[in-house]
């Protein structure tokens, strides 16, 4: 079951990487027109809903990104699957359906179906057309009902089991939408703390690839929170000062707290190994700051010193609850980085941008003193700190010899016959094998790779960092 909600939480990665482009087009469109957001120019307004055209549809980008993700070979007939699916139970589900069932006016239906176009319902959608895909692609049909045989089935298939899911949900819905909306209440009453809890765990769960259904609660309209939403469309329910207050504390942590936790570890590794450690570490750093993308640098210890990467997701915690509690608000729409925070200037929601700076900066110091002494007291092996071993032929690679870095990986997997299944996210390989003696870390690791994390006995992932679309490609070429 983990596995499996580890794999909806990595097909997530696809439409989430879309968001970028509403933030740059949000951004531009508020730094033409910071009071009217679109209504005293039509060049605003323009890119504007042209962002708008993305952020209101993340629940079918969800659906269709988690259908394509999950299905074994990425073929687009899951993806028609999946927003299949998406479309009958939102349809069958939607209020006007809902008052038609009942025979009563749709002031009387409960509100659950009114936000039963959501993140959540996107993700359901997704496993339910990637599930058909995945078992039914095959099929074959008696001779009068071939047309429909193979992936042809796959979409009617879907649609049969979309009307049982639109059946069960129609009771249970109500129930599930309560429980997300009094979770949310309960942490939204909380202020602060309430933030504070959420950033932790948001955190804690990255390595269980949980952290997403948390946010789909926060950052979206699962629960009537919609802290993303609101916050770049100052829309009704958007409030000054308070929307945005789950995601402000993530920019001291990605822009200033990581990187200078990152330059802790670099000061406390051995002195043979500074030189190594200091090219993973300056580029995770670079990465966490700029763009918000964290698992190059938090893969890099999470495994190696657990009980440092605990530390990171409580001081997470500490910072949001520290700037929900000051008249500080920033909002993203991809990640905490640098280009997030340039682009939210203007938001119709942001409240002192600028504050970001000596706060990140005492943030800096906080994670720098913190992560040198515990790393110290506890002899982690973080980065540079790894036993010493006998070094073998070591492989100079260049920064984009992407080749040589997927002949090597592929080696240390025990090559192309040992490989079951194969498949990439923002910044990991991920691959089933057949048999996992044969894999060799020591020899993936020569690769240059950040890491190697071992989820199960049949899976192995390996931390490239930003670039491993490149190196994924160069694999898949070798298969």
């Amino acid at each position: 079951m983990m596995k499996y909600l580890q794999k909806i939480g990595k097909s997530l990665m696809l439409p989430v990487a879309v968001l970028p482009a509403a933030g740059i087009l949000y951004g531009i469109g508020y730094w033409i027109d910071p009071t009217g957001w679109g209504a005293n120019s039509v060049v605003a307004a323009f890119f504007i809903k042209a962002a708008s055209a993305i952020i209101d549809q993340i629940p079918i980008l969800f659906a269709i990104g988690v259908s394509v993700g999950m299905a074994k070979d990425h073929d687009g007939t899951s993806a028609l699957a999946g927003l299949v699916s998406f479309l009958m139970i939102t349809t069958l589900l939607s209020t006007g359906a809902v008052a038609m069932y009942r025979g009563v006016d749709a002031s009387e239906v409960p509100a659950a179906f009114g936000k039963i176009s959501n993140a959540f319902i996107g993700i359901l959608a997704g496993v339910i057309g990637s599930s058909c895909y995945n078992r039914y692609k095959d099929t074959k049909l008696p001779d009068w009902l071939a047309f429909f045989s193979g992936k042809r089935c796959v979409a009617i298939v879907t649609a049969a089991a979309s009307i049982v899911c639109a059946v069960i949900l129609y009771f249970i819905w109500p129930i599930i939408f309560g429980a997300l909306v009094a979770f949310g209440k309960a942490i939204l009453g909380l202020g602060p703390v309430g933030a504070g809890i959420y950033a932790m765990l948001n955190r804690a769960l990255i390595p269980l690839g949980l952290h997403h259904a948390l946010n789909a609660v926060f950052w979206f309209d699962t629960a009537g929170i919609n802290d993303l939403g609101l916050f770049w469309s100052g829309a009704d329910g958007a409030v000054k000062g308070v929307t945005g207050q789950y995601m402000t504390g993530f920019f001291p942590v990605m822009m200033f707290g990581l990187p200078a936790g990152a330059l802790a570890m670099y000061h406390t590794a051995k002195d043979s190994k500074k030189k190594t450690a200091a090219s993973l570490l300056l580029a995770g750093a670079l990465a966490s700051f700029f763009t918000g993308i964290t698992e190059p640098l938090e893969f890099a210890f999470m495994f190696m010193a657990p009980g440092l990467y605990l530390v990171h997701a409580v001081l997470t915690g500490i910072s949001a609850i520290v700037c929900a509690m000051l008249p500080l608000r920033i909002g993203f729409n991809f990640s905490a980085g640098f280009v997030d925070w340039f682009l939210s200037f203007k938001a119709p929601m942001a409240v002192n941008p600028w504050l970001l700076i000596p706060v990140g900066l005492v943030f800096a110091v906080i994670y720098y003193v913190v992560f040198r002494i515990v790393i110290v007291k506890f002899d982690l092996k973080t980065p540079g700190r790894e036993d010493d071993e006998e070094e073998e032929n070591k492989i100079e690679l260049s920064n984009d010899d992407f080749t040589t870095m997927a002949k090597i990986i592929l080696e240390g997997l025990g090559g192309k016959e040992n490989i079951k299944e194969y498949d990439y996210c923002a910044t990991r390989v991920r691959v089933e094998v057949n048999d996992y003696t044969q894999v060799d870390e020591k020899t993936i690791k020569k690769a240059g790779v950040a890491g190697v994390v071992r989820p199960s006995k049949s899976t192995v992932q390996v931390i490239v960092g930003p670039k491993v679309q490149f190196v994924f490609d160069e694999i898949k070429k070798m298969m």
